[in-house]
């Protein structure tokens, strides 16, 4: 398919739909595959045990019925652009400010998590590099890949997310060869069906362990929604964005049960280092050197991936607040390529965080684990938003939900069982000291960016209208 990179209407470029169905099939598997499960679940198994399983089907789930919702609003006007839009039309200007801004600050510190994931990664081959150097290269290397045009972004992310998708498959493979050997790694450990309850049971560490499972395994999934931020430049959104939805249940089967159950057979639960990637010392215990090199490769390019993708994200998101009159216009501006570039020089620069993070931490996975529960936090935030949305939608609009092609199963019941469970993970976040201090950090930024929603609404109430 062959569209042009620009469209000038008088002397303005607009975004381009330069985004096909492949592009959108990968970026949306690529989104449900981020740095959470690469990195993060080692820390998760530790906590919860073969329990993570359960914890990363039951967020699968109810993040499904969440992108139905999405979704079905999604495509219920076709001037939706993102689910910005859909807050600002439904719950009013204020939830539409709230909802970019909050949006973009989700990928930038998931941004921030990637550089600190690289570094981590970096410094499995060498381990004295400076913390700097990592978080530099990632962050010019990004700023030129997105700066080219919105197809060479699609291109990208398409080859990432394949990596990651034959990486998954490959070890799942490999995993059930080892069990099917009783294959003996280098602690004594035999890989066996039996290692996911032969230590100490399914749970563990108990229910505390299963729902401490929960804060880190939510990371895992930010991302997911990624595929709504991508409506505006997208091809055919009618058809690829049912397909691309529908498919998130066999996506969190096989990438995420599949792969943990690969690893926590061959390597049992209580031997996995919480401070590395599983994947990497699953290979690395078997004695198999090259291939934990090889693996340490992949779960890099995931990093990559997902603060690419973020990147892309942040800067269309930026540049809708501009086009909205909610961020400085030299935001709303297009390069030659349609590329919001200033926009995109932003959220770059914004990742060099990492290396303060990184330089004041006691740990890689100390860092990662911060940076990520605030995170959570703000994806939550507008998990939730985009639910409450529907449900006004549906009181407000009835007969756009019955002639929907793509309802929401369930309905309101389905959209109260969302809300519900993100009030849960909130508790839950609130359980661990790590995990509370980026819950913290987002409660005051969506306190403020309230704020500042109501005094942005009412400075421009006044232009509008002005006295006398």
């Amino acid at each position: 398919m062959t569209t042009p990179t620009t469209t000038t209407e008088g002397s303005e470029r607009t975004l381009q739909r330069n985004l096909t169905n492949r592009h959108i099939q990968l970026i949306a598997i690529g989104g449900a595959i981020g740095t959470g499960l690469f990195m993060g679940s080692g820390k998760t198994i530790a906590t919860a045990g073969p329990s993570v399983l359960l914890v990363y089907a039951t967020i699968g789930s109810v993040l499904f019925l969440f992108m139905r919702a999405m979704g079905e609003l999604l495509l219920s006007d076709a001037r939706y652009g993102s689910f910005a839009d859909i807050a600002r039309d439904i719950l009013g200007p204020w939830a539409g400010y709230v909802t970019g801004w909050t949006y973009w600050l989700c990928w930038i510190v998931t941004g921030v998590a990637d550089m600190v994931a690289i570094t981590g990664y970096i410094r499995f081959w060498w381990a004295e590099v400076p913390i700097w150097l990592p978080v530099v290269a990632t962050a010019l290397l990004l700023y030129s890949l997105n700066a080219l045009t919105v197809k060479a972004f699609g291109e990208t992310e398409f080859w990432f997310a394949l990596i990651k998708i034959v990486a998954i498959i490959a070890l799942i493979v490999v995993g059930v060869a080892m069990v099917l050997a009783r294959h003996v790694d280098t602690s004594g450990s035999v890989a066996a069906v039996s290692n996911l309850w032969a230590h100490g049971g399914f749970f563990p560490n108990g229910w505390g362990g299963f729902l401490g499972g929960f804060q880190i395994a939510l990371f895992a999934f930010v991302g997911i929604e990624l595929v709504g931020t991508t409506v505006a430049e997208t091809a055919d959104p009618q058809r690829t964005l049912p397909r691309a939805i529908n498919s998130i249940p066999l996506r969190v089967m096989l990438f995420y049960i599949g792969a943990l159950t690969a690893i926590m057979m061959v390597t049992p639960w209580d031997e996995i280092d919480p401070g590395t990637s599983p994947f990497v010392t699953m290979f690395a215990m078997t004695g198999l050197g090259a291939a934990a090199s090889v693996v340490n490769l992949v779960v890099l390019t995931s990093a990559a991936s997902s603060a690419n993708s973020g990147i892309y994200s942040t800067s269309r998101m930026l540049y809708g607040l501009s086009e909205r009159g909610d961020a400085p216009q030299a935001f709303g501006r297009l390069s030659p390529r349609a590329v919001p570039r200033n926009a995109l020089f932003l959220s770059c620069v914004l990742l060099l965080s990492a290396i303060v993070l990184l330089a004041q931490g006691d740990s890689i996975i100390g860092a990662f684990t911060l940076v990520t529960s605030m995170a959570a936090t703000l994806f939550m935030a507008i998990w939730t938003i985009i639910t409450v949305c529907y449900l006004v939608y549906l009181k407000r609009r009835p007969h756009l939900h019955e002639s929907s092609p793509f309802r929401l199963p369930g309905g309101a019941a389905s959209a109260w069982g969302v809300i519900a469970f993100m009030g849960a993970m909130v508790v839950v976040l609130c359980l661990e000291a790590e995990t509370r201090l980026g819950l913290v950090a987002s409660v005051v930024w969506l306190v403020a960016v309230t704020v500042a929603a109501l005094v942005h609404r009412h400075r421009s109430l006044a232009r509008a209208h002005p006295r006398g």
